[in-house]
């Protein structure tokens, strides 16, 4: 009852901050001119938001974005509002294995550290539909994509951590919906399943997924000493495009808008108070909503679900991977 009334009322919790807090507010005065950020799915809604105050920060960010002329055309707005920040864009579909291989070959390619990854983006109630790969694309564009991503990156990480002295920090965007999934978490033997798909379920599973991939890339980070700390979030609701599968609920949502609704600078605040606030350092396997750390659901803190999630993300990457 304590988080609503502060969802709600917009009161601070004990970081300082809460859900009237902007993503601009909470990274007041952090220099990161010396740190490189991936936002994925940076060119709209609070991945853009996201990138945006980054930039702003200093910090030179790199956009994976499906949609190139809508992440350009973001890049060069923000380049002419402030031309010191510093942006890059790289296509990216995290629907499909063959572009976040290519994506992340691509970025390994420019040479850059990777300070800070922010797996953002993601798709919401979607009808059923599999993936290009044969993956149901809720769980492939939410969960695999950026499970795959962020281990094809980890090495350039960990260099950068070698390198720089400066710890990495990597960011899951999860939901509290996360709390709304298919009885015992996750359909690990009906994930590509039309039987008994459910648009909402298969959304929570997604998002169950992320703050599960977090916990047991934390809990394997801390076993190898390595200095890169790993977080979930939810943002809260903001009506997003995300909302465009479902029409009926962007109407419920809008008529209790006033109470539940963030706008998008309060929407990526959460996400850039975890990624470059100082607070934060050393932080790992948490999950935080409205800037302060919250209690997720059982199944999120679940720790053999979690090895359980590792382990099948392997072994269907493998089975769609071409030799």
């Amino acid at each position: 009852m304590v988080g609503v009334f502060r969802f709600v009322s917009g009161c601070p919790g004990p970081s300082g901050f809460g859900s009237a807090s902007t993503a601009q507010e909470v990274t007041e005065g952090i220099d990161g001119t010396n740190l490189t950020a991936l936002v994925t799915g940076g060119a709209s809604g609070i991945g853009l938001e996201t990138s945006r105050v980054l930039a702003l920060r200093g910090v030179h960010v790199i956009i994976g974005a499906r949609n190139m002329k809508a992440a350009n055309e973001a890049k060069n707005k923000f380049v002419r509002e402030n031309p010191r920040a510093r942006m890059d864009v790289l296509e990216l579909d995290l629907c499909s294995t063959n572009s976040v291989r290519s994506f992340a070959d691509n970025f390994i390619a420019l040479h850059l550290p990777l300070n800070i990854l922010i797996n953002n983006a993601g798709i919401m109630f979607c009808p059923f539909q599999l993936s290009q790969d044969g993956i149901e694309v809720q769980f492939a564009t939410n969960h695999i994509g950026h499970f795959l991503l962020t281990n094809l990156l980890l090495d350039t990480m960990k260099n950068t951590v070698k390198a720089t002295g400066i710890q990495g920090r990597i960011v899951n965007l999860s939901s509290i919906a996360h709390n709304y999934c298919y009885k015992k978490g996750i359909r690990f033997h009906k994930i590509n399943h039309k039987q008994g798909y459910s648009e909402k379920r298969a959304y929570g599973q997604s998002k169950l997924a992320n703050i599960l991939h977090a916990n047991e890339l934390s809990r394997r980070l801390q076993e190898e000493g390595v200095n890169i700390t790993v977080n979930s979030v939810h943002p809260g609701l903001i009506m997003t495009p995300l909302f465009r599968h479902s029409a009926a609920l962007m109407k419920l949502l809008k008529f209790f808008s006033f109470f539940l609704l963030k706008n998008v600078p309060q929407g990526a605040a959460t996400t850039c108070y975890v990624a470059l606030h100082p607070r934060l350092n050393g932080v790992t396997g948490k999950y935080f909503a409205d800037c302060n750390e919250m209690r997720p659901s059982s199944y999120a803190r679940n720790e053999s679900l979690a090895r359980e999630l590792w382990e099948f993300s392997n072994k269907l990457i493998s089975s769609v991977s071409v030799p």
